[in-house]
């Protein structure tokens, strides 16, 4: 009896059936491969900004509720604070403008600062003598620092009450902190300039 041979399309049906196998597994491999490299670096990235930045503004955020509780107790009840990558903003309300120009104060305090944004409403202002005149102040001067090429007035916050002009942050220079007390000194309004800021090569807490 002669032995059956296998047809020429069902040995090239298994042949490309073959071919097609590999070609999938090849692929898989290659797929599970570049989401592997992918996922990987995603979570060094998340992980190089994300633990590094979270800690040191939780640290900040430590730091500024124990100066508000130390110096001022119902500062620690009254300001919600967020920290985001040295960025500190402040919201809530206090009775007297003068808390709100302290809270300003203390975070430039504290290392790791590089903004302090202060949305601190102030609910008692029958102190308050010229409300316009002391925004037109804190405008114009900061217009001043923004337009002077030597310096960087994301560093400074500007607080201005009944002609009193309260300047905190962080200076690069000594000459950089005498060119903004110069600019607050030269206000048309300003009756006194008080300078919280602090220079970038000292020791803040």
């Amino acid at each position: 009896m002669q032995a059956s041979r296998p047809s020429h399309i069902s040995i090239m049906t298994r042949l490309t059936a073959c071919m097609l196998l590999l070609a999938s597994l090849a692929l898989q491999g290659c797929v599970a491969a570049a989401v592997g490299v992918g996922t990987a670096a995603v979570a060094a990235s998340s992980t190089e900004k994300g633990l590094s930045t979270s800690v040191s503004d939780s640290v900040i955020f430590t730091k500024l509720h124990d100066k508000f509780i130390q110096t001022d107790a119902s500062l620690g009840t009254v300001v919600d604070v967020t920290v985001n990558d040295g960025a500190v903003l402040m919201t809530g309300k206090v009775k007297t403008p003068e808390e709100k120009v302290l809270a300003t104060k203390l975070a430039w305090e504290i290392k790791g600062v590089r903004e302090v944004v202060n949305e601190i409403q102030v609910t008692d202002t029958s102190t308050l003598k010229d409300v316009a005149k002391d925004l037109a102040a804190s405008a114009q001067l900061r217009g001043k620092l923004i337009t002077d090429g030597s310096i960087s007035s994301l560093n400074y916050s500007i607080d201005v009450v009944n002609g009193i002009v309260y300047l905190s942050g962080v200076a690069a220079s000594t000459a950089e902190m005498n060119a903004v007390v110069a600019h607050a000194q030269d206000l048309r309004f300003a009756q006194q300039v008080v300078n919280y800021i602090s220079l970038a090569s000292d020791t803040r807490d």
